[in-house]
């Protein structure tokens, strides 16, 4: 994400690159019941071939083959998803909560850590880079705070109390498109950054935060 300065909210140099895939930690419990899967469905075809004969046992082997193909792309989904990577469609058929546990995978993916979530109140992350930056993530379809929204969850006051490099950075969420006013809006605030439908997208296919606003979304007053 493109900043006063040329550069943007980023994570680690290699996590943010979209280089890392997901970690051992993440997959193995699922790794651990497909591989239970299959020697469970081998055992079977065994007992199978022993009391019934091949017929049978040519049948069990297809039906064992086609969900063995069903579970894998299952699985798969799953290790992807859990690593920050989402589909254009799977983006859309999200609703709110799943659109924030989708970003917090995604922040994690580029070098953030999330920072554990309170009692929210409203749909939103924190999260903190290497540096000791925060940055705040909102999800709403403008770019101007809502009424009431600043101080209407608690956690914020928490988070800004703790040390910190710089002002808190701020990513407004939205899966449709900003008008040119948000634009403008947020242009003029500075350490705002706006991340429409499109750029979502690409986001979340694994482009970096860093390079998913072009410089005309650059927020002023950061040089």
């Amino acid at each position: 994400m493109a900043g006063g300065d040329g550069r943007g909210p980023e994570g680690g140099p290699t996590r943010a690159a979209g280089r890392d895939g997901p970690r051992l930690r993440q997959v193995l419990p699922a790794l651990t019941g497909l591989v239970a899967a299959v020697c469970a469905g081998t055992a079977g075809l065994a007992l199978v071939w022993r009391a019934v004969g091949p017929p049978a046992a040519v049948s069990v082997l297809a039906a064992v083959t086609v969900t063995a193909v069903v579970a894998g792309r299952r699985f798969r989904t799953r290790v992807r998803r859990s690593a920050g990577y989402y589909t254009a469609r799977e983006l859309a058929e999200l609703d709110v909560p799943a659109l924030v546990v989708a970003v917090a995978r995604m922040l994690r993916r580029d070098g953030w850590r999330v920072l554990p979530p309170s009692e929210h109140t409203v749909p939103h992350l924190a999260a903190r880079d290497r540096r000791g930056r925060l940055l705040d993530v909102v999800f709403r379809p403008v770019a101007e705070p809502l009424p009431d929204e600043e101080t209407s969850c608690a956690c914020r006051a928490r988070l800004s109390a703790r040390r910190r490099t710089g002002p808190w950075l701020r990513l407004v969420v939205h899966r449709g498109t900003f008008s040119h006013r948000d634009v403008v809006w947020a242009s003029r605030q500075g350490h705002t950054y706006l991340v429409d439908g499109a750029r979502l997208r690409l986001w979340a296919g694994g482009t970096p935060l860093t390079q998913v606003t072009g410089p005309e979304r650059t927020p002023a007053g950061e040089g």
